[in-house]
C-alpha cells in the first residue's frame, strides 16, 4: 500500500527521471540550481548538501522553517528539501506556507515518518516528491533534478505562451525585446517573496511594476501600501513608516499605525527609496533582517510580515560610493534588481503605446480617438521621449485637447517634440549647419533628418555612440533610420 502511494502520478515528472542503479556521477549536472536543505539535524543536512553539489546543485542549509521562509525574501530557489520535524513551526505548516506563498517552488519531502496517512497528506498539501529516510543518495540526486527541470520548463511553457499571446503583462504593454524579457523575469519574480529593487528613468512605468509583482503574487489580496518617500519631510519619516503612540510628540493625540504595520499579510512599496534619511535607512534595514519594530514613543516591539518592492530613477551604487546610501541597505534592497528601460530602447513600442493611450483618452473624453497625421507619426516614432512613457501619454493628450478637427497634426504637439523631434543637437556647431541649410530651404521632415544624421556621422567620424549622443536618441532608432536612409 505504502509502495502505492508513493507513485505520485505526474508524467511530466518522470519524463526525465534517473534510471533506478544509476550513480550519482550519472546524474546530469544542473547549473547551479539553488536548492534549500531544512533539516534540525546538522549531520542529516550537510551529508544531503554534499550529495547535491556532487551532482551539481548549489545547496543551502537551513535548520528551521522559520529560517526557510526568510530567507525567501533574500534567494530565489529553484527547489526545497524539506524534513517535516522542525522545531517551531513543522514541516508540515511549512509546506502548507510555502505552496501559499510560493506556488512555483517545488517541495521535496525528506522524512522519517512512513505512514501513509502522513503520506497521503503531504502530496495532498502540495509535496513535489515523498522520500522517506533514510534516504538514497540517487533518489535524493535525481527527484531534486526531475523537480528543477519540470518548474524550469513550466516557467518557459508559460513565458512562450505569453509572448506569443499578448504584447502586455499586467497591464503593462510592450512588444519589444527589452520589454519581453522584463516580463519573463517578472513572471518569475512575482511568484515569490523575495526583495525587488526596481530601477528606471522618471516615467518608465516602475509603479505599474510594481503593481504587476503584487498582483501576480500570493499575496495579492493582501494590501499593497504604497510610500512616496521623496513626498514626506525628513521629519515625518519616522512616524510615517513606524506609526507612532498618543504623546509621542505634539499633535499626536491618538496612536497611529505606520506603513509597516498596515502591509502586514500584503507588500509594502516604497518608491524613490533613495530619498531615506540616513537615520531612516538604518531603522529599515533593522526592519528587513528582524521584521520587527516599536512605534515612535512605544516601546512594545512590534512584528510585520510584509514583502519590500523598491523603486528609485536614481543610481543607489553611485550614492553608495559616494557615502550618500549604505552599503548594506543596498544589499538588502537590491536581491533582484529590475531595470524598466527608456522608451527610446523600446523599439516598435511607441505605436502600440500611442494606439492605446489614445483609445483610453478618447473613452475618458466620450468621443472617437483622433487620427494622427503622417508628420505626427513621423515625429513620435523618432523623438528621444526624455520624459518616458509618461511624456509620451502627455503629449498625445495635449494634442487631443487643442487639435481641431479628428486628425493631430504638427502644431498641436508641445513645441519641444515637434521643433524637431529627435533630431536636437545639445552642441551646436559654430557656423551654420547643413542640418539648417536643408530646413531653410523648405526640405522636408525627413530630409532634415537625414541631414542631421549624415552631419552627426561626419562630425564624429562613424562612432555610433557619439551620434547617439548628439542627436539625443537611442542606438535602436538609430539603427532604423541608418537602414531607412540607406546610410552607413
Amino acid at each position: 500500500m505504502a509502495q502505492f502511494l508513493l507513485k505520485y502520478e505526474d508524467v511530466s515528472r518522470y519524463a526525465n527521471a534517473v534510471p533506478m542503479g544509476t550513480t550519482s556521477t550519472d546524474v546530469e549536472r544542473s547549473d547551479d540550481a539553488l536548492v534549500f536543505v531544512v533539516d534540525d539535524d546538522p549531520a542529516a543536512a550537510q551529508l544531503i548538501a554534499r550529495w547535491l553539489d556532487a551532482a551539481g546543485f548549489q545547496p543551502e542549509i537551513h535548520a528551521s522553517a522559520e529560517s526557510l521562509l526568510q530567507a525567501f525574501s533574500c534567494s530565489l530557489p529553484d527547489a526545497v528539501c524539506l524534513d517535516l520535524g522542525l522545531p517551531g513551526m513543522s514541516g508540515q505548516d511549512a509546506l502548507r506556507l510555502i505552496r501559499r506563498r510560493h506556488r512555483t517552488v517545488p517541495v521535496i519531502v525528506m522524512t522519517a515518518k512512513r505512514d501513509p496517512s502522513t503520506v497521503v497528506a503531504t502530496m495532498q498539501d502540495g509535496a513535489y516528491d515523498y522520500l522517506a529516510k533514510p534516504l538514497d543518495r540517487t533518489k535524493v540526486a535525481a527527484s531534486v533534478r526531475n523537480a528543477v527541470d519540470t518548474h524550469r520548463l513550466q516557467t518557459q511553457v508559460q513565458q512562450l505562451q505569453r509572448d506569443a499571446e499578448s504584447d502586455a503583462f499586467a497591464g503593462i504593454l510592450g512588444r519589444s525585446n527589452v520589454m519581453r524579457g522584463l516580463f519573463r523575469q517578472l513572471d518569475r519574480v512575482a511568484a515569490s517573496d523575495i526583495t525587488v529593487l526596481i530601477q528606471g528613468e522618471s516615467g518608465t512605468g516602475k509603479e505599474l511594476v510594481a503593481h504587476a509583482i503584487h498582483d501576480h503574487s500570493a499575496r495579492s489580496d493582501g494590501p499593497l501600501i504604497e510610500v512616496n518617500c521623496a513626498a514626506i519631510p525628513q521629519s515625518l519619516q519616522d512616524a510615517e513608516l513606524f506609526g507612532h503612540e498618543k504623546g509621542a510628540f505634539t499633535g499626536a493625540d491618538h496612536s497611529r499605525p505606520g506603513r509597516f504595520e498596515q502591509a502586514d499579510g500584503g507588500t509594502l512599496f516604497l518608491d524613490e527609496v533613495a530619498e531615506l534619511s540616513p537615520e531612516l535607512q538604518a531603522k529599515l534595514l533593522r526592519v528587513l533582517q528582524e521584521r520587527r519594530f516599536e512605534r515612535v514613543g512605544g516601546t512594545k516591539t512590534l512584528s510585520t510580515d510584509f514583502r519590500l518592492v523598491a523603486a528609485t530613477h536614481r543610481d543607489l551604487a553611485k550614492m553608495v560610493e559616494a557615502g550618500e546610501f549604505r552599503q548594506d541597505l543596498f544589499f538588502r534592497l537590491a536581491v533582484l534588481e529590475l531595470c524598466v528601460p527608456p522608451l527610446r530602447d523600446r523599439a516598435g513600442d511607441v505605436e502600440l503605446l500611442t494606439a492605446q493611450f489614445l483609445q483610453a483618452l478618447a473613452t475618458e473624453a466620450g468621443c472617437t480617438p483622433p487620427r494622427l497625421s503622417p508628420a505626427v507619426e513621423a515625429v513620435l516614432r523618432s523623438y528621444a521621449w526624455p520624459g518616458n512613457v509618461r511624456e509620451l501619454r502627455n503629449t498625445l493628450q495635449r494634442g487631443m485637447v487643442v487639435c481641431e478637427g479628428d486628425t493631430i497634426e504638427l502644431a498641436d504637439l508641445p513645441p519641444r517634440v515637434h521643433a524637431g523631434g529627435a533630431l536636437p543637437d545639445p552642441v551646436p556647431p559654430a557656423e551654420p549647419s547643413e542640418t539648417a541649410a536643408v530646413a531653410a530651404q523648405g526640405g522636408s521632415l525627413a530630409d532634415i533628418e537625414r541631414a542631421a544624421i549624415e552631419e552627426a556621422l561626419r562630425a564624429t567620424g562613424g562612432n555610433l555612440s557619439e551620434v547617439t549622443r548628439r542627436l539625443g536618441i537611442g542606438r535602436a532608432t538609430l539603427y532604423r533610420r541608418l537602414k531607412k536612409y540607406g546610410l552607413r
